[in-house]
């Protein structure tokens, strides 16, 4: 396994500059908090424009013509117009809400233009508990409404759970022939590391749900041969850059929280070891005691809880080109993430006053920023 120096996203600020500082460390465990997320920025180079509310959102997906569409956790979706008339989408299929779980995220399909295709992530109802569901279905419109058709199940958690960190974020590949799915670990840490349970996994699929067959464990059947990368805790961001790499960021225990560089059949370690301590400050080992697994390429202290990823491409935001935006939760922030020489570390860091739960940028480039709770903003960030 491919091995890289650890990079911890503990930041002082001096001016305008930020400095990112190694985490302290003894014999190779965690010993306690890593430092501490950096202040914010003091000025915003944006204004913050509301746009529309909802009960408890969770994700921002975009058509080609820049409209939105928005999920609330509870089961509900709307499509949007940029300036906030909003439709609400009906014919969803049942979804099993509650904590953290529930309505997801959602996506058009690369080929929505032909096929009018979207995809939605939820948690299903079973009899003992939940399971992280994938879906595609048509979005029809017609005479001021909206509605899901064809309704097709491509992926179900084979095992069911009542626990929480669901992951569930979408994303599709450059060339727009798969679709990944992020796999929380249901705050089941035993299982992220065993193969044949669908917790703390990316998985890699063909439109239709099929197994590709360069997947790193095809020919092994089962869930195993549709999953991508293993051993992850609560991802809930996943986004590929301009030049096809594909990013992912998750949650750790307290501190920790990782960004990460995905490649088909690593191991990036949870629950073996991580860059934070557990919620009763026992130590956990570093990255770097078992080669086997591959260390974050950036991990932030305490103070973040990243949600949301989003890779900048526009005009009104020059300095931001090459950058990705990251909503935090625990941090109430909007993060920029630069990567020089392809490596990320937190550029600005800026104070939006509330829990951010997602961010994206519309096909035109515009900045959209979805706060949490009841209610959220929908937030577009003007310059």
């Amino acid at each position: 396994m491919r091995r890289r120096p650890i990079l911890f996203a503990a930041a002082l600020l001096t001016g305008a500059s930020v400095v990112t500082i190694a985490a302290v460390a003894q014999g190779n465990r965690s010993t306690g908090y890593l430092p501490s997320a950096p202040y914010p920025s003091e000025t915003q180079p944006f204004t913050p424009t509301p746009v529309a509310e909802f009960q408890d959102p969770w994700a921002i997906g975009f058509l080609p013509d820049n409209r939105l569409l928005v999920t609330e956790i509870e089961g509900r979706l709307f499509l949007l117009t940029p300036d906030g008339e909003r439709t609400e989408v009906t014919n969803l299929p049942p979804v099993a809400a509650g904590g953290q779980v529930g309505l997801h995220d959602v996506a058009a399909s690369p080929d929505y233009a032909q096929t009018g295709r979207i995809y939605l992530s939820y948690s299903a109802p079973s009899e003992n508990g939940t399971q992280i569901t994938l879906a595609h279905a048509v979005l029809r419109q017609g005479d001021g409404t909206a509605q899901l058709a064809d309704l097709t199940e491509i992926f179900r958690q084979p095992q069911q759970s009542w626990g929480g960190h669901p992951g569930a974020i979408i994303a599709f590949d450059p060339a727009g022939e798969h679709v990944f799915l992020t796999l929380g670990e249901r705050q089941e840490e035993q299982h992220a590391q065993d193969p044949d349970m669908a917790r703390g996994k990316i998985i890699r699929l063909l439109l239709d749900g099929s197994v590709p067959e360069d997947n790193p464990w095809a020919s092994e059947g089962g869930f195993r041969a549709q999953t991508w990368t293993t051993g992850h805790r609560n991802p809930y961001g996943l986004a590929f850059d301009a030049d096809g790499v594909l990013w992912e960021h998750e949650m750790g225990p307290r501190g920790g929280d990782e960004v990460n560089r995905i490649e088909p059949g690593l191991n990036y370690g949870w629950g073996e070891v991580s860059e934070g301590v557990g919620y009763d400050f026992a130590a956990i080992p570093h990255h770097d005691t078992n080669p086997d697994f591959t260390p974050p390429e950036h991990a932030w202290g305490t103070g973040t809880a990243p949600s949301g990823l989003a890779f900048y491409h526009g005009e009104d935001f020059p300095d931001w080109q090459g950058s990705a935006l990251v909503g935090a939760l625990a941090g109430q922030a909007l993060i920029r993430l630069s990567f020089e020489g392809g490596q990320p570390a937190e550029a600005e860091r800026w104070d939006m006053g509330a829990r951010i739960r997602d961010v994206d940028v519309a096909p035109d480039g515009t900045v959209w920023v979805l706060e949490d709770g009841a209610p959220g903003r929908l937030l577009r960030l003007d310059f």
